[in-house]
């Protein structure tokens, strides 16, 4: 039945708080300082321990993800942006599979489809807080918080859960650059990136004191070893710490998805109000940006926390470790985490040696390039980008295709765009698997992620100073 679900969610509009539309255009620099805000209020979240919690001892349950999801354990941000990306992943197949329909360009029918969204996002927070701390990731309900600690941690996690969706949403109505989804995500893997190179925390393996950092621990050896050979095969290679090959492995990825970027397909445009005014419309490679990787990491961290939330407390059932089997191991600086040893979760998570278990290897390259293209695919239907939505765009500014009628240049237009979607989406499931087997430091998604998101904000830099002037006009 069309449009019976966004009916539904229409009574609780009033009560889903929203960010109001600009009334009129935001000058570059504006938000250049909602941007900075955004970003200031989300790490300062980062900091702000939750109240209330007892114990940290538990094994992590995103700390595979939490790069990615924007994360920070024990602290407001501790679900990070996963709720938001949950909630738009779900209402993407919903929307890509017709059982919503709806029309982007109707503003009635896509603000009651934000508005689902972000109700469902909010629903996905307050539902994953309480099975986060009622699984006792915090301490034992009873014996260690007692109810009131546990519904007011419950009750932060809400909250903050709120803050982010706000945020995502001040950023994506033109108040600011891009989305806060990107922003936050970018974010925390250059953090990550920078402080795997030149951390000074020192660390004893066995192999005596060494330093954290790649860069630091380069030097470090260098200084203090006699045998430079050796000491510079140690910087390159040591185990279990960043090393200098993980950051050369970084820097290429880097250059590659920035190659990448630069593969389009011009079509041809013109003004129907101005003689001989031809352009062109560019559909890029990467068309969805890096929607389709986020959308698959969210997907996959909600399959690890269902599975260890489920075989913590049934690890018998047949079922269960058919889902998933987990085991809990010391990890990096100390701390506890489950690393998946069976069942679904294991084949899904990316393989430490690529020729250790070939079955899972198989299965994994399969699932990375198929989730990231099919996600892809039926992004543009979804986020108003897809030939009919740009066709209606163009011709709201008097632009057409050259030499062809609408209907002809809106199925030249789709066929573009359902390419380069799905061959995209593709590609980017292929570095983010390349990535992660020569040991990029963040994860392959990591690393995509925050090459596209800069990318993205170099290319907004560009267009906003081009388009209003900029913060440093051209003489």
């Amino acid at each position: 039945m069309p449009g019976y679900f966004l009916q539904l969610v229409r009574p609780f509009m009033v009560f889903i708080p929203e960010v109001q539309q600009p009334e009129k255009k935001v000058l570059f620099k504006d938000k250049l300082m909602w941007t900075a805000v955004t970003l200031f209020i989300y790490l300062v979240c980062c900091q702000i321990p939750l109240y209330g919690i007892r114990s940290h001892d538990s094994s992590d349950p995103f700390y595979w993800m939490r790069v990615i999801l924007a994360s920070n354990r024990g602290t407001l941000m501790e679900l990070g942006i996963s709720p938001i990306v949950t909630s738009g992943m779900v209402m993407q197949l919903l929307a890509g599979t017709k059982v919503i329909d709806v029309d982007q360009n109707d503003k009635t029918e896509r603000a009651l489809f934000n508005g689902a969204q972000k109700l469902f996002g909010m629903i996905i927070t307050l539902a994953q807080g309480t099975a986060y701390v009622m699984s006792g990731m915090y301490g034992d309900v009873y014996t260690d918080l007692g109810l009131f600690n546990t519904f007011l941690i419950i009750v932060q996690i809400f909250i903050a859960g709120i803050i982010v969706l706000l945020l995502d949403e001040l950023l994506q109505k033109g108040y600011g650059l891009d989305s806060g989804i990107s922003l936050f995500i970018a974010t925390n893997i250059c953090e990550n990136i920078i402080w795997k190179a030149f951390s000074p925390t020192t660390i004893n393996q066995g192999r005596g004191t060494e330093f954290e950092g790649a860069v630091i621990a380069f030097f470090h050896l260098m200084i203090v070893r006699s045998d430079k050979f050796r000491a510079l095969k140690e910087a390159l290679y040591r185990p279990n710490l960043p090393n200098l090959s993980n950051l050369m492995a970084t820097g290429l990825i880097f250059v590659i998805v920035l190659y990448f970027q630069g593969f389009k397909v011009d079509v041809p445009i013109k003004n129907s109000k101005v003689k001989g005014a031809v352009g062109s419309y560019p559909i890029r490679l990467f068309y969805t940006s890096n929607i389709p990787i986020i959308l698959q990491t969210a997907l996959v961290s909600q399959v690890y926390f269902l599975s260890q939330l489920l075989f913590r407390r049934f690890p018998e059932n047949i079922l269960v470790n058919l889902l998933g089997q987990w085991q809990e191991v010391a990890g990096y600086g100390g701390q506890a985490q489950s690393i998946p040893v069976g069942g679904l979760t294991y084949y899904i998570s990316p393989p430490h040696e690529v020729l250790a278990d070939p079955l899972k290897t198989f299965v994994y390259i399969l699932f990375v390039l198929t989730t990231c293209a099919l996600f892809s695919r039926t992004w543009p239907e979804v986020s108003g980008t897809s030939a009919s939505s740009i066709v209606k765009q163009l011709k709201q500014d008097n632009l057409s295709g050259v030499g062809a009628r609408d209907e002809v240049f809106e199925a030249r237009l789709s066929k573009y765009i359902t390419t380069a979607a799905t061959f995209g989406g593709f590609c980017i499931g292929g570095l983010s698997i390349f990535a992660d087997f020569i040991g990029a430091i963040g994860s392959g998604t990591g690393i995509l992620l925050a090459v596209t998101t800069i990318y993205k904000y170099f290319e907004t830099f560009q267009k906003e100073q081009l388009d209003m002037g900029g913060l440093f006009s051209r003489s």
